[in-house]
């Protein structure tokens, strides 16, 4: 009698485990995705000046020498102040380093840096030349962006919901279900991003500035959308 109780426990326990398991709250998740992409219309970049000395006043007066020129190019070409922003400033020494023996301190470097946002994007190119023939050695980190970009974020936004309810409605036909009220959706991301495109165009500038290819920038959003199903 106790050989039959257990077996008949353990067939039940197989019984349960290969039966469908159903949440009480039957709902149903999706993920849509939008990307919407622009042509950017402002630059940043990022220039330098660096100087070497025997002391480190001298290198220091130097550079600033340098940077003052470069600032004077900077608002001449119709950047404003707000678009300007040191972001270092540095003095180090200088060594030597000889086959024999230790390094050798030689002097100092001093250099610091601007990050400009260039709103006119097609002077880009002329306001690289002439900061460069007045003093800035160091020219980094050019990235495009667009002043405003909130009507396509939205519209990558409207993409995300409507693949989210194409889906979903996909997934319900699928399965034989009927799609029930809406009940969270949530966003992920909206940050521009730089996307190469083959066309990448360049900009219109005169023929000795630096030609620059601002090609093109994607924005995405992901939404993530929970359905109630009604039967």
């Amino acid at each position: 009698m106790k050989h039959s109780i257990t077996t008949l426990a353990a067939v039940t326990a197989v019984a349960l485990m290969a039966a469908p398991a159903f949440a009480d709250d039957r709902t149903m998740t999706v993920t849509g995705n939008g990307t919407v992409t622009l042509s950017p219309d402002m630059a940043r970049v990022s220039v330098g000046v660096s100087a070497d000395a025997d002391t480190a006043a001298e290198a220091m007066s130097s550079m600033s020498a340098d940077l003052a020129a470069v600032m004077a190019k900077i608002e001449a070409a119709g950047i404003e102040a707000r678009d300007v922003q040191t972001s270092a400033i540095n003095l180090s020494p200088r060594y030597d380093y000889p086959e024999q023996g230790g390094p050798v301190m030689v002097g100092y470097n001093a250099s610091s840096s601007l990050q400009l946002r260039v709103r006119a994007l097609d002077t880009l190119g002329s306001v690289l030349d002439s900061v460069v023939a007045d003093g800035a050695n160091q020219v980094t980190g050019v990235s495009f962006d667009v002043q405003d970009s909130s009507a396509a974020v939205d519209e990558a936004r409207r993409n995300a919901v409507a693949d989210a309810v194409a889906r979903a409605t996909l997934y319900a036909d699928a399965a034989g279900v009927t799609l029930g009220t809406l009940q969270t959706l949530n966003e992920y991301g909206n940050t521009p991003r730089p996307m190469p495109m083959p066309e990448a165009r360049m900009m219109a500038m005169a023929a000795d500035a630096v030609p620059v290819a601002a090609g093109e920038l994607s924005i995405s959003v992901s939404v993530t959308m929970v359905y109630e199903i009604e039967n």
